[in-house]
Formats: C-alpha cells, sequence, structure tokens
C-alpha cells in the first residue's frame, strides 16, 4: 500500500473512533486489574477529571502562572527556545509552591532542541500547553550536534504535562532519508518527540503529537505515571514513528488514547513492570509490542503487563512480543485481554527470531526466555491465513501460554495457528485452535 492510501486509511480510522474516544467515561478508563495479577500489577492510582476537581477544592497556596509569553521580547523573533528556557527557570526555582508554565492557546512558537531539567525547588509544576510547538524541519540542527531528542523533560518530581496543544515534530525529512524507505542512505537515529526521563509521579495528558522524526513519547527511568487521552498521529509510511515507548519505568498507565503511526503504537522494553494500557486504539501501525528485547546479545526483563480493552484497525501485527536471538531474560507475567482487531495481520504473535537487521541474524544459542503468557477475549478478523503465530526459540521453549476464549477469522478465508517450540494451554472456545506441543 503506497504512502497516500495509508494516509487515507489513518484518517478514515480516526473519524471513525475520535467521536468514541472523546466521550469515555473517566471512570471507565482505568479498569480493575485482572484477577490473576498481584496487587501491585495493577499500576498506579488511576488520575481523572474527578481528581482535578478535588484538587481545586482542597486548601492550599495558589500555583504560580509563568507565561512563556512575559519572555519572548528577550528572544529571538524566530526561535522562541530561549524564552521558554527563562520561563521554565523561573517556574521550576522560583517558590515552594505549585507552579504552571503556561503556553498560550492560538499561537505557534519555534522550538529548537531544548531540555527542561529538574529537580525543580516547586511542590508540584504543570506544564500546561494550549498553543502550538513546532521542531524545525532542518536535519542539521540534530545531525549537527549529535543529539536525538526534541522537547526533553529530566529529573522532575510531580511533573504535569498537559493543555489540549500540539506538538508538531515536523518529521517528513527524517522519513524519506531513513535507510528503512531508502537503501541507499545512511542510518541514522532520529530524535524523539517528547521524551521523559527519571519523571516520578508524572502526568502527561490531552495533547496532540504528530509527525514525530522518530519516536513520538518515551517514558524512561520513570515511576508511577500516567499517560492519558493523547492523539498521535504519523503517516503509516512513516518509518520508526512508535507512538508510547516505555523503557526501564514502573507502575506506568496508558489510557484512553489514540495512536494512528508507521510502526508500533506501544512499545514496552527492557526494565519495565507493572505496566498497563488500556482502552487504547491503534491503527495504521505495527501494533502494540513487548520488545524488540535481546539486542546485540543483551540482557532484558520485562515483566507483569497487562494490555486490555484495546481496539486494532489495519495493522501489520496485533499483539506481539518480539526477540532477538542471542539474547538473555526473560518476558512474562502478560496479559492480552478483551481486545478487538479489524483486519489485522498478525494479530497474535510471539517471534522469538526477531530481525531487525540489513544483514541476516544467524541461530544462536540462548535467548530471551517467554513465560506466563494469557490471552483471553481476543476476538476479530485476520488479514493473514496464519492468525496466531508462535515461533519460539529452539534452545529456550516458550512456556505458559494460555489461550481462553480467543475467536479470530479470516477475511474470507481460513485462518491457522501455526506454532514452533512453544506450550499452549486452551481453555474456553478458541479458533483457530493450538493444541498442546513443547
Amino acid at each position: 500500500m503506497g504512502p497516500k492510501k495509508l494516509h487515507l486509511a489513518s484518517i478514515s480510522a480516526l473519524s471513525i473512533f475520535l467521536y468514541v474516544f472523546a466521550h469515555t467515561n473517566s471512570a471507565q478508563a482505568f479498569p480493575v486489574a485482572d484477577g490473576t495479577y498481584p496487587p501491585e500489577a495493577e499500576g498506579p492510582a488511576a488520575e481523572s477529571s474527578d481528581m482535578d476537581e478535588q484538587l481545586e477544592l482542597t486548601p492550599g497556596p495558589q500555583p504560580r502562572v509563568v507565561d512563556v509569553d512575559d519572555y519572548r521580547a528577550r528572544a529571538d523573533a524566530g526561535d522562541h527556545t530561549e524564552a521558554f528556557l527563562q520561563a521554565w527557570k523561573e517556574a521550576c526555582n522560583s517558590s515552594d509552591y505549585p507552579s504552571v508554565l503556561l503556553v498560550p492557546e492560538g499561537k505557534t512558537y519555534l522550538l529548537m532542541p531544548v531540555s527542561f531539567n529538574g529537580p525543580c525547588r516547586a511542590t508540584t509544576i504543570t506544564a500546561t500547553i494550549r498553543g502550538t510547538l513546532e521542531a524545525p524541519s532542518n536535519r542539521s540542527v540534530w545531525l549537527d550536534r549529535d543529539l536525538q531528542e526534541w522537547i526533553t523533560f529530566d529529573n522532575i518530581d510531580h511533573l504535569r504535562v498537559l493543555g489540549g496543544g500540539t506538538l508538531n515534530g515536523n518529521g517528513h525529512q527524517w522519513w524519506i532519508n531513513s535507510c528503512k524507505t531508502n537503501r541507499s542512505m545512511r542510518c541514522v537515529t532520529g530524535p524523539t518527540a517528547l521524551y521523559f526521563r527519571r519523571c516520578n509521579h508524572l502526568v502527561v495528558e490531552g495533547l496532540q503529537i504528530r509527525d514525530s522524526m522518530q519516536m513520538h513519547v518515551v517514558i524512561a527511568y520513570s515511576w508511577r505515571v500516567l499517560v492519558s487521552r493523547l492523539l498521535i498521529t504519523a503517516p503509516g509510511w512513516s518509518p520508526n514513528t512508535d507512538g508510547i515507548h516505555v523503557s526501564n519505568s514502573r507502575e506506568v498507565l496508558m489510557s484512553g488514547c489514540i495512536i494512528s503511526t508507521g510502526d508500533d503504537c506501544i512499545s514496552i522494553v527492557t526494565g519495565s513492570m507493572f505496566i498497563r494500557a488500556t482502552g487504547i486504539f491503534c491503527g495504521p501501525g505495527h501494533g502494540i509490542s513487548i520488545g524488540s528485547l535481546g539486542a546485540n546479545k543483551s540482557w532484558a526483563h520485562v515483566s507483569d503487563v497487562l494490555v486490555e480493552k484495546a481496539t486494532l484497525v489495519g495493522t501489520t501485527n496485533g499483539v506481539r512480543i518480539k526477540t532477538w536471538q542471542g539474547g538473555d531474560g526473560h518476558a512474562e507475567r502478560i496479559t492480552f485481554q478483551d481486545i478487538t482487531m479489524h483486519n489485522v495481520t498478525n494479530p497474535v504473535i510471539i517471534d522469538q527470531n526477531y530481525c531487525d537487521s540489513m544483514t541476516p541474524c544467524h541461530e544462536q544459542g540462548s535467548a530471551v526466555a517467554i513465560n506466563n503468557i494469557r490471552y483471553r477475549n481476543i476476538r476479530g478478523t485476520s488479514s493473514s491465513k496464519v492468525a496466531i503465530n508462535f515461533v519460539c526459540s529452539n534452545s529456550v521453549h516458550c512456556d505458559g501460554i494460555v489461550m481462553q476464549d480467543v475467536s479470530l477469522v479470516g477475511e474470507g478465508s481460513y485462518v491457522s495457528c501455526s506454532y514452533m517450540n512453544a506450550r499452549v494451554v486452551e481453555l474456553g472456545y478458541n479458533f483457530p485452535y493450538c493444541r498442546a506441543e513443547m
């Protein structure tokens, strides 16, 4: 499918689901976790508009509001980066009370690569983005300085980033010069649009993030994170434009997001534990993935993940676990449940022979172990003849895979289950049927 058709498919899918997600009851966005999980696997406490109302009624000091427009006169007329940094410094350090960094509505601000750093003196800090932030389209801004992030928040506790504004990554030049779209080009890692590093008690809510150079949102080395009501979009042909990427983080809850990109809608990689994704719409894209894990013979661990109440439309994968040969570690206690799929290729897949490389990957004697994986109440249509595919390592088999009430049918054709080196237990009614093997 060409770039134009993929872009049209993205617009059509969003038009169908945008109204539904915009009117989702906030209480329904945070369901109780699967009963088989330990209590701590339920993720961070739910936050909603009710909580915002309670905060407004709570006695205490009023937050100090710092408007970036108050600093624009001191900045270059075409580049607002310095104004944002000065406003951040004031909001972060001016008092021991809550503070707000305000980006006004109806205005567009050009930001060069910028890092908002903590720790902050303010007890809580809220970045209210109501306007539009634009990234420079010239790749040399990053390449000349070997930078891989556009907007970074680093080492900040009790940070909230919200407001309904837009972040535009202007990533087109990165996509057409990618080695994945043009094999004659040198492979270069593109910048992430919005990067959170070492941010605990973090809330990211109600933003539109589009056309990132590569990944749109990264949560790394953070604890107790809520990401909700994000609209993340990029053309279906744009390479490596993951929606939300979680790395080395604990107790992360992603809720009520619409993600339409050219790569994984959500990717969860090593060091991540007690992760929940609920009420996610995904498509186009590469589905919702655990991994990849174990690249370059590395050790990796992901555990206690719950993906539920997701809808996937026209994606190249559904729910996927992908690991490289030669790695080590574990992917365990992972549940995918209450998921609907429409015209999805590879709806359910485990691939321990994952190889995203220009050169062939040879068989190795070690692998990231995959065990205690549960698929429950997954329904919909598959565009591939193999709807369920477990490709597990010859050296480290997949163990403890449970299929319960999984029903996938073909788009006008019969579908099957394929498995290799996997032990599968079937409960309830499942189609296609995967018999146990070891």
